[in-house]
């Protein structure tokens, strides 16, 4: 769950987070991870009670409009996504190994993934993830420590909330940029491979998720304070990584650097292979809930494996064509709407006592939810406004 919510747009949110506010803002991200546990516990504990995940319940239980617009955003989230993390793997490959382009390297990595993924192993994949998740963590944690940032100033950071001039922004892109957004739901689908099913496993359930979100917050805590560390200067999108490794080189020599790139390699390999596993399931449950194919193994395999070939290959034309300017505006709009939509639609699935039993929402239970579907009703808001006002 870590593995696939982090990527390449956590790593440029914290660290420009860290570029213009140092440490003053940490507690903006541990709030982040919050607030994302919330969102993935209340999806946990529904499927637990309903047997169903939350995908179903947007088909079957709402009204059918919602899950028609629900998959125009997914085909378009997804191309957009898949050209995302193939580029920023390219550039993370390219930067350590030269020998290929950043575009070669992309190509490379998209299929590489997508041949793992295929292979329909999913205990050999949670090894893979689990051996790139402890390269993060010793990386970008090892490089937190190099980078010699005061100790007083992080805890400051974490403990007393303040909102410097500007920050108000930053804060709003932290609850949009850490942790990710439909990754999330592919929860559903990796608690139904594990086994876990029934009431019963709400302790294990929530232990488990909170371990992730305690990953996700410490790890963009560490970027963070890498970048306030060695005073990097804001550069292009994921090119920000190249910036921080570059300064990280005058703080801690050659290995400060080589670290630090090997680790933003692990943290978008290890994305591109949680959004390429997770993501073709929520095709398949969309198509099979409104009844288009029948589902069976060999009908659901088929489904899943035209869905990821659509993750990995047409996406790739976006890294040698630019993008339309219309269609990232499009993008951008559509997508700030999924995490309000995402604890709007928990609020009412998880209140209904018919369907969710003893796991229905108790009162702290809609308060949290409420307090997402607020903080994420006004990034969404700030990023359309941004994009009318261009």
């Amino acid at each position: 769950m870590a593995a696939a919510g982090i990527g390449a747009g956590d790593v440029v949110v914290a660290s420009v987070t860290g570029i213009k506010f140092g440490s003053a803002l940490l507690w903006a991200i541990a709030l982040t991870a919050v607030l994302k546990f919330v969102l993935t516990e209340a999806l946990a504990r529904w499927q637990l009670a309903t047997g169903e995940t939350v995908v179903r319940a947007w088909v079957t239980r709402l009204p059918k409009p919602i899950g028609i617009a629900l998959a125009g955003y997914l085909l378009l989230w997804a191309f957009m996504v898949g050209g995302s993390l193939s580029s920023a793997c390219g550039l993370a490959g390219a930067s350590i190994w030269p020998i290929m382009s950043v575009a070669e390297w992309g190509v490379v990595h998209a299929l590489a993934a997508g041949l793992l993924v295929a292979a329909n192993r999913f205990q050999s994949f949670q090894r893979v993830m689990k051996g790139m998740i402890g390269t993060m963590a010793v990386c970008v944690l090892g490089c937190a420590v190099l980078a010699a940032p005061s100790a007083s100033d992080v805890l400051k950071g974490l403990f007393v909330p303040k909102l410097p001039e500007g920050g108000g922004a930053a804060v709003l892109a932290l609850f949009g940029g850490i942790g990710g957004s439909v990754t999330v739901v592919c929860y559903g689908y990796w608690l139904r491979a594990a086994g876990w099913t029934g009431p019963s496993r709400l302790g294990d359930v929530r232990a488990d998720v909170r371990l992730a979100y305690i990953f996700t917050g410490i790890f963009g805590i560490s970027l963070c304070v890498i970048a306030a560390g060695v005073h990097a200067e804001a550069a292009g999108g994921t090119r920000i990584a190249l910036e921080i490794a570059a300064r990280l080189e005058t703080v801690a020599g050659p290995v400060g650097k080589w670290v630090f790139l090997l680790g933003f390699w692990s943290t978008v390999f290890t994305a591109m292979l949680g959004v390429w596993q997770g993501v073709p399931n929520i095709f398949v449950e969309l198509i099979e809930s409104w009844g288009l194919r029948p589902a069976s193994p060999k009908s659901s395999r088929a489904l899943y494996l035209a869905s990821l070939a659509y993750l990995v290959g047409p996406p790739l034309l976006l890294l040698w064509f630019k993008q339309p300017v219309s269609v990232v505006m499009t993008f951008s709009i559509v997508g700030a709407f999924f995490m309000p939509f995402l604890a709007g639609t928990l609020l009412y699935l998880n209140n209904r006592r018919e369907w969710m039993g003893t796991l229905a929402n108790r009162w702290p239970g809609n308060l949290a939810l409420i307090v997402c579907l607020a903080a994420f009703g006004v990034a969404c808001l700030r990023e359309v406004l941004t994009i009318v006002r261009g």
